[in-house]
């Protein structure tokens, strides 16, 4: 059985012992860090499956960390904070995070959101195309690669998801939720709006010009949908 390494950063000690405790019991391998600078070196040294990441760390903060982790390593981040706030969630997820849990939460549900996080990138099997061509966008599903008119495009396994369940069906619109289930794997009420965070990341790295999308479209009142039919 394969063991999934998680890194946990947080500057509250006793809650970083929780969470280490309660992902040990399902098996995980782990690593704590309590700042900034300390987690960007552990992602670079120890290279964890996912990441766990508290935006109010002394310092540097949880979103720079984010920031610049992204700059140069795709890893899973789940990120932590007090603030119930749903720009707060926004400006998260429209740095690269994948996730977002606010405090007090559950530590079970963090490892039931790690571990959909974990199986949906390495737990599916590909089914019928492994790669799929639309104009200059190719999708190598097997490698997880994305490139446009042949330069690889860098993308978050959320955003790589995403792009996933939108192009196997172009042309099919999806609502929030909907991809929300599909993506995440879970949807709650009211944050079907972080899809929108997604959507626009996506875009930004995706089309050639943001503004005005050529693949990733709205469809007003409804969600979203992948234009275009696909070939070998």
């Amino acid at each position: 059985m394969l063991q999934h390494s998680v890194l946990i950063v947080d500057d509250d000690v006793k809650l970083v012992e929780l969470l280490q405790t309660y992902f040990e019991q399902e098996q995980f391998l782990v690593y704590t860090a309590y700042d900034g600078l300390e987690a960007i070196e552990l992602v670079n040294k120890r290279k964890p499956d996912i990441m766990i990441l508290d935006i109010m760390l002394p310092g540097m903060d949880g979103r720079e960390v984010c920031r610049k982790i992204r700059q140069h390593n795709d890893v899973p981040i789940i990120m932590l904070t007090a603030k119930d706030d749903e720009s707060d969630r926004l400006v998260g997820l429209g740095i690269g995070a994948d996730d977002y849990v606010t405090k007090p939460f559950s530590m079970k549900e963090v490892v039931a959101r790690a571990k959909v996080i974990l199986r949906r990138i390495h737990g599916e099997v590909v089914e019928k195309k492994t790669v799929l061509q639309f104009r200059e966008i190719m999708i190598d599903l097997d490698r997880h690669q994305v490139k446009r008119s042949g330069e690889v495009v860098d993308l978050t396994p959320t955003e790589f998801k995403l792009l996933e369940v939108l192009a196997r069906a172009p042309e099919r619109v999806y609502s929030r939720f909907q991809l929300m289930e599909n993506t995440q794997g879970y949807a709650f009420d009211g944050y079907e709006r972080t899809i929108d965070a997604h959507i626009r990341n996506l875009r930004r790295k995706l089309e050639p010009d943001s503004r005005n999308p050529q693949y990733v479209l709205t469809v007003y009142g409804v969600g979203y949908k992948f234009a275009g039919e696909s070939h070998v």
